[in-house]
Order: C-alpha cells, then structure tokens, then sequence
C-alpha cells in the first residue's frame, strides 16, 4: 500500500480505501493478488464497483521534444454492490491477470527505472474517486531473463529503460506503448555500435525479440540504427544455448547495411522492421537457467542494473500519478 484517502468526491466523512497486493514480484500473464479493505465513513454507503487500473509512467516524442504521461493499460473490475455501514470494515480479496505485455520493472530485485502503478477506483452513490495508489512490481519470464543474461554474459551492460509510446509494426503488439531495454555494447561491438535496445513483446506461447542497434558511422559512411526481430518459444528455456543464440542475433544485427528509422511515437506505426524469426527447438545444449543465474555477477544483473530503489519507486510513482487525470491515455477495458 502507498496511499490511503478519504473518498475525496464525497469529501470529510466518506469511507476509506487501502489496497494491499501481495508480497513479491507478478510476472507478464501471471497472476496478480491481493486485498482491497474498506472502511465505513460517518454514513452508510453503497459501494457500486470497486475497479483496479493498471497505469504506467510513459514517455512520448513529440515535435517538441518528449513529455511523460501517466498511460492506464487495463482495467479490473474486482467487487462492488454491497453496502458498507458507517465505520465498519470491510475487505474484498482479488486475482487478476496481467497482460503478456506488462514491463519488466525489476531484474533479480533490482530496479530498471520503470514505474507502475495498481490504481483502486471506487464508486459510490454515483460519484467515482481514484483513492489508492500501489506501486506493482513485475520480474521477467524466464526466457527474458536468460536472453538478458545472456547479454550479460556476452559482456553487454545495463544502461537505462523506459517505456515508449507507439505501435510496432507488423507485430502483434497489444499496449498502447512498449519497453526499451538499452544496453552499452560489449567490447567486441564497441566499435561498431553505440548502444543496444532490446524490445520484448511476449505471447503465451512465444517471445517476440526486437533487436535495434545505434550503429556508429566510419570514414565513408554515416551512423544510422539497424533493426531486426527474432521469435523464441516460452517452452524449453532450460535447454537453449543463450549465449550461442544472442551472439549469432548479434552478428545478424551488426551486419545490417540499409539504414532504419527509430520506433514510433504518437502512436503511429513503424514500418520498417525486417523479419528474422529464430524459433527455439528446445534441443540445444547450453547452460542451465541455474547456471545463468549463479553467474549473475558476469551478466547485466548484479553490479550493472541502475534504477531507483524501492522507496524511491513509492515517491515516483505518488509524484507522478497523482492529479494526472487530465493527462492520463490509454485503453478502457472491462
């Protein structure tokens, strides 16, 4: 829990809302739980719905510049109808599923700088208030986390992440928006490329993998950004060679000649994506997820990741979403 206020629509008096989720980390298309407890104002009040909305800090580009807005990309409605007497207590357990698309915001609980939030809208007597904020934490699939580990391993570094507005095109793509995971190349591609971003748009059965490299210009030529995606299943991640797989994604990457544009912004689409898909069999050799794990320290993991620290993450996420309804976009679902 974050914030606990009285409902302000119905001003001194009104009941109270305090949203608890549980403990540890949600994963994308797990599972999220937790308690909404009630407290009964200075009168009865029926409690119509109870909704929670997921909602992320979002970075946009415009001709201007860039601004960040507060994005909601789902709604649950998880209780309502039933009255609450004045002062009583009152709590409404809950289990939700998050979209396959939701932001990684932590890699072996360390933060990446990316700020969600569980929002709990009540609405009462016609008058609907957003009284709860909560900061959600979310860690990676295993086939994400091996595939940055493998990144790790290969000797790429953390550098930042953000969210950013826009379609991919020709992708299934699902949220109004999509995480970049930027990371400092690896002594091998120095000279090469500036930096990596790293796009993960995940599937219940499959892991889409978007690849964009900052190349840097020569004597001849201009820096222009290479793009290229590969598909991996979800299934069989013990059994993969990451770092074989990732290398041999890289070596596809840094060979792209044409030049690219960046992302999309505005929520235009991007059209100038290449398709290379790599479907993982499940029958390579390689390290064992344990193995990638116990050598965290080698990878992006342990030393490397940057990002704000967990009380941090409570005070961006209030300073952010509070008061943001005029700027606030995004997808009304349920």
């Amino acid at each position: 829990m974050v914030f606990k206020r009285l409902l302000g629509s119905l001003g001194v008096g009104g009941p109270t809302v305090d949203t608890v989720l549980a403990a540890g980390a949600a994963v994308p298309g797990g599972s999220l739980s937790g308690q909404v407890h009630l407290v009964g104002g200075t009168d009865d009040f029926v409690i119509e719905s109870i909704t929670l909305e997921l909602v992320a800090r979002v970075e946009a580009e415009h001709e201007d510049g860039e601004s960040h807005n507060a994005v909601a990309f789902e709604r649950f409605v998880v209780g309502g109808g039933f009255r609450l007497p004045a002062g009583a207590e009152h709590s409404v357990p809950f289990t939700v599923t998050l979209p396959w698309e939701t932001p990684v915001t932590e890699l072996y609980g360390q933060g990446l700088g990316i700020v969600l939030g569980v929002r709990t809208e009540l609405s009462v007597a016609g008058a609907k208030d957003k009284g709860d904020l909560d900061p959600l934490v979310v860690g990676p699939l295993p086939v994400q986390e091996a595939i940055l580990e493998a990144f790790g391993q290969l000797g790429f570094g953390f550098r930042s992440a953000d969210l950013e507005y826009g379609r991919i095109a020709g992708s299934g793509q699902q949220l109004p928006f999509y995480q970049e995971i930027e990371l400092s190349p690896s002594p091998q591609y120095a000279h090469t490329v500036n930096e990596i971003e790293v796009t993960f748009l995940a599937t219940p059965g499959e892991m889409e993998v978007i690849l964009e490299a900052d190349k840097r210009g020569g004597l001849l030529s201009e820096g222009h950004d290479a793009v290229t995606r590969f598909t991996v299943s979800q299934s069989g991640v013990h059994h993969q060679d990451w770092n074989a797989l990732v290398d041999d994604w890289m070596r596809q990457l840094v060979g792209h000649r044409a030049a690219y544009g960046a992302h999309a912004a505005h929520g235009q689409d991007h059209g100038h994506y290449e398709d290379h898909h790599h479907h993982d069999s499940g029958h390579h050799s390689g390290p064992g997820m344990g193995t990638v794990v116990a050598a965290g320290a080698a990878g992006i993991a342990v030393g490397v990741v940057g990002g704000m620290v967990a009380a941090e993450v409570v005070d961006e996420i209030g300073d952010f979403f509070e008061g943001d309804d005029e700027e606030e976009g995004g997808e009304d679902e349920g």
